[in-house]
């Protein structure tokens, strides 16, 4: 008998478990996402949210229109958008109905994780499963990205949702997963992809043909893009920050190191990443067909969007990211009970520590709560705007501009007029003409702390050189170029936010 065939027999002679089972380990892990973020039901939209995905959302649910109309038509599907705009059609609009609507595909994210595991750990005694949900549920990636309106988090739903059926050998169920994973993000084609080829290689091409029905809608979608567009990805731009930009060789190597720094060092990961050499010590790498799909799938993903993608960003990871865990827990129960239990608490106290500590250099603010540092910033700076300076046009760079411009995320009552400038460079503002420009905002749009690495020179003509690096323009040089004064000022564990104007005369 085939392995494939070994472990179907195996599978059948398996327990049922009641569904009352699962809607026990869905309710918990519900309340837990709930609970911890309690706090942020309310918060306002941040950055690619109000610049992208809400806005795409709310053209489907007032429009009609699957192309967005009210933000730049890019390749990513329609699936999370149209997700979103029917629990609006259901419940209304609003940002707790957004944050709450997000939350519910990350509670069965972590209860589809806690069955993977159960899956991949078979003939581990104890439960292995519960601390993968732990570690994966204190990580702050998963954290601030199962509240937003993103498109990494319901992907990394989907990929577990369909390796578990996959790995169980319920195929239609796992073909049926990865229509909705592609048509989430596009790259989740990788998964299909990796199913297709495994059947086809084990000599079942019936079941391989499965795979094949995901590329049907993704290829719908990219024929009604171009119709709409008349461009197969819908923005050039887009296409070439994502898809040429990247592939510089410089790129691609910095990429695939901040990949492995971003997996098994940061936020005390590199704990686990102890563990995982112990247990690869002692044991070696676990051979069965199971594991092997799944590092296949995992290594995969991460390579995928290591080549392509030109922000490079950590959300990215999040598909990838159960699969580490559950591996992670599998390690640590290869050691002793007394290491087990001192490595699980103290990766999981690192984990939630890195919700509020940030790293020496530059990072996107929402891998952490410094998302949330960022939105309460603005918000203060929006709300002396809207009261004081009504009447003013604006000058700033976006995603401040789409935030004043729409009351519906969350910091206006009232749209304000704004002038957006691509970014906030001195090189940039020389440009305008001072006699224009009443009142101007600054903000920090990147992390860069006194403390940190962008400190040092061969660091900022690195990133200058290959990434287009250059500092913000400075008070002074507002003074000097526009002829404006800072007025009000706000600072936040290290971000800031700064508004200047004409000064009275």
């Amino acid at each position: 008998m085939t392995p494939a065939g070994a472990d179907a027999r195996v599978h059948r002679r398996r327990r049922k478990t009641r569904p009352s089972t699962y809607l026990i380990f869905f309710g918990a892990f519900t309340f837990a996402i709930f609970a911890i973020h309690l706090p942020y039901l309310s918060l306002p939209y941040f950055w690619d949210e109000l610049g992208q995905f809400v806005p795409a959302a709310l053209d489907i649910l007032r429009d009609g229109a699957w192309v967005p109309v009210s933000a730049v038509p890019n390749v990513h599907p329609p699936g999370v958008m149209a997700y979103l705009a029917l629990v609006w059609k259901i419940f209304g609009y609003s940002i707790p109905a957004t944050r709450t609507a997000m939350l519910l595909l990350a509670s069965l994210t972590v209860l589809f994780t806690f069955l993977l595991a159960i899956e991949l750990c078979r003939g581990v005694e104890g439960a292995p499963a519960f601390a993968a949900v732990l570690l994966l549920l204190a990580d702050p990636l998963f954290y601030t990205q199962g509240m937003m309106a993103q498109l990494d988090m319901p992907a990394m739903l989907f990929t577990v949702v369909a390796l578990l059926f996959f790995l169980q050998h319920k195929h239609a169920y796992s073909a049926a997963a990865c229509v909705a994973l592609v048509m989430a993000k596009e790259t989740g084609a990788w998964v299909p992809l990796v199913f297709f080829c495994v059947l086809f290689w084990e000599r079942r091409r019936r079941r391989a043909a499965y795979f094949i029905v995901p590329a049907i809608p993704l290829a719908i979608w990219l024929f009604v893009l171009w119709r709409t567009t008349g461009h197969l990805f819908g923005d050039p731009g887009f296409a070439h920050y994502n898809l040429s930009y990247p592939l510089h060789p410089v790129r691609i190597a910095l990429s695939l190191l901040r990949r492995m720094y971003d997996l098994f060092l940061a936020n005390f990961r590199w704990i686990g990443a102890l563990a995982l050499i112990a247990a690869w010590l002692k044991h070696g790498f676990p051979r069965n067909r199971a594991a092997r799909i799944a590092l296949i799938v995992g290594a995969g993903h991460v390579l995928l969007v290591s080549v392509l993608g030109g922000a490079t960003l950590e959300r990215y990871l999040l598909p990838a990211l159960p699969l580490l865990y559950i591996a992670v827990a599998a390690a640590f129960w290869t050691l002793s009970r007394r290491w087990r239990i001192a490595g699980i608490a103290a990766m999981t106290a690192g984990l939630i520590a890195s919700w509020f500590l940030n790293p020496p250099f530059p990072f996107p603010f929402e891998n952490n709560l410094a998302m949330a540092d960022f939105v309460e910033l603005q918000v203060s700076a929006a709300h002396v705007l809207e009261h004081k300076y009504a009447s003013d046009t604006i000058y700033t760079a976006w995603p401040l501009t789409a935030a004043l411009r729409r009351p519906e995320f969350g910091y206006v009552s009232h749209g304000l007029r704004t002038a957006e400038t691509s970014d906030l460079h001195e090189s940039t503002l020389s440009h305008l003409d001072p006699a224009s420009v009443n009142i101007l905002v600054l903000y920090s749009r990147t992390w860069e702390p006194q403390w940190g690495v962008m400190r040092f020179g061969p660091v900022r003509r690195f990133l200058h050189h290959f990434y287009d690096y250059e500092p913000q323009i400075n008070s002074e040089e507002v003074r000097h170029i526009l002829g404006l004064l800072p007025v009000a000022r706000w600072e936040r564990r290290g971000q800031w936010v700064e508004i200047f104007a004409k000064p009275v005369q």
